[in-house]
């Protein structure tokens, strides 16, 4: 476990109440135009580019580094989620948001570490090997030569993920009185939660900690060790891990793409079963391969910690379905948060909840999804939603937020393998024994050791 020292030197300016003004103004603009633009079209009759909005949506994004970006590249990654326009463009978002230049690297570098920073290293080079919605990343070497990299934040990311989260709940409001299916109060309660806390690097360092003892015994998963001593609020120094992208595998042979899912499968999923935790982001700049196929966990700012019941619940949910059991359904949704629900959505959330666990009720190899297309997938969405805004609408508790997105995100990776596996065999595995007793002891015992904060 990292022992990480506290060093926060960030300018209160990057804070200042200009700064947050300058954010907010940026950021309303960009949403309030691009919103302005598509009414009048609709209620004008007037033609609408979507390729032209589609790319200056993505520009827009690009420059903000913040949610709105995260929440793009999320749906970037579900084949169909989107129009192909806008899929295309967002795409582009997991690789072209603008780095920081070398002068302001050398002045963050000195805030962190201080002026001597560069003694630390054999080798930093100035320009980042990738660059995300809130830092980017350089590849170093240390004195004893061992390959690092170093995940460095960008300046003024506290002032600008709060406007963007104060922008993000002027949107939930502005949605929640033109679509009434969905009450997103709890969800912007969740990501607000999530993203304060990616904020905070020395969290992640815990974070990787506690998956390294979590995927021990799970030698196809491998999780970077933390650089403590170099490590600060805004600076993160972990083991370089070689690896190729999870796309460039598209055309292997099929036990190649087998293979590669199976041992993401277990990345996913060994923690949540086994400790109530998951790994909120499945962005595909999030993991890579190597050359034996074994994955590689890269980022570790987005981890959910559910209560036990909670996967309680998520098992219960299998076996309601599997055997017509509506009263166990009930009992589980009402586990996980859910509350005075009517037959009629009962039957809404079950229609979703069967999507999601059909690849879990055949015992035999298959893709996540009938003809590895999200198609079949936006189209149960769209149905859902409808019906539910006939009904009067529902209200999703937090903890589902990031487990349906962690399940869909990681189904879309799996589909573009197209990977055919015995989901259901895997599933059965996991789930063998369950004693939500035992996992709650287990779970404590290990937040305990890594200094995290257990689930209310």
């Amino acid at each position: 476990m990292s022992d990480i020292p506290d060093r926060r030197t960030e300018p209160a300016s990057e804070n200042s109440l200009g700064g947050r003004v300058r954010r907010y103004a940026r950021v309303g603009g960009t949403v309030a135009g691009q919103a302005a633009r598509i009414a009048g079209n609709r209620f004008l009759g007037g033609a609408f580019d979507r390729g032209r909005h589609a790319g200056e949506l993505r520009e827009a994004l690009g420059g903000l580094k913040g949610p709105l970006m995260k929440v793009a590249q999320l749906m970037a990654t579900i084949p169909d989620a989107l129009p192909a326009e806008y899929a295309a463009e967002l795409a582009q978002l997991q690789s072209q948001a603008p780095p920081m230049g070398k002068p302001f690297v050398r002045r963050r570098m000195a805030s962190e570490l201080g002026p001597d920073w560069q003694r630390h290293f054999a080798e930093f080079p100035l320009e980042a090997s990738n660059a995300a919605s809130l830092g980017q990343v350089h590849k170093a070497r240390l004195g004893d030569g061992r390959l690092v990299a170093c995940k460095l934040q960008y300046p003024g990311m506290e002032s600008a993920v709060e406007a963007d989260l104060a922008q993000l709940r002027v949107i939930f409001s502005l949605y929640r009185r033109w679509d009434a299916a969905i009450d997103p109060s709890r969800i912007y309660e969740e990501i607000a939660a999530r993203l304060r806390e990616e904020l905070d690097y020395s969290r992640e360092a815990r974070h990787m900690a506690l998956y390294g003892e979590m995927l021990a015994q799970q030698p196809r998963v491998h999780v970077p060790g933390v650089v403590g001593e170099l490590s600060t609020h805004r600076l993160l120094v972990m083991d370089w891990l070689e690896g190729r992208p999870l796309l460039s595998f598209k055309e292997a042979p099929q036990e190649v793409r087998n293979e590669l899912a199976l041992n993401m499968f277990h990345a996913w999923y060994r923690p949540f079963y086994g400790y109530g935790v998951i790994h909120g982001d499945p962005h595909l700049g999030n993991y890579t391969a190597d050359a034996g196929l074994d994955v590689n966990l890269l980022d570790f700012g987005c981890i959910r910690v559910f209560p036990p019941r909670f996967v309680k619940g998520v098992i219960d949910l299998y076996w309601a379905l599997a055997r017509g059991d509506r009263d166990l359904a009930v009992s589980a949704y009402e586990t996980w948060g859910f509350t005075g629900l009517s037959h009629e959505v009962l039957d809404i959330l079950n229609e979703w909840a069967a999507f999601l666990y059909a690849p879990l009720m055949e015992n035999k190899p298959r893709l996540i999804q009938d003809g590895a297309t999200g198609r079949e997938g936006r189209q149960v969405a769209e149905r859902v939603h409808q019906r539910l805004r006939e009904a009067g609408g529902v209200m999703p508790p937090r903890e589902f937020v990031f487990m349906d997105r962690a399940a869909v995100g990681l189904g879309s990776v799996f589909m573009h393998l197209a990977a055919e596996v015995n989901w259901h065999e895997l599933f059965m595995g996991l789930i063998e024994g369950f004693d939500v007793d035992v996992l709650a002891e287990r779970q404590r015992a290990a937040l305990e050791r890594h200094r995290l904060e257990a689930p209310a």
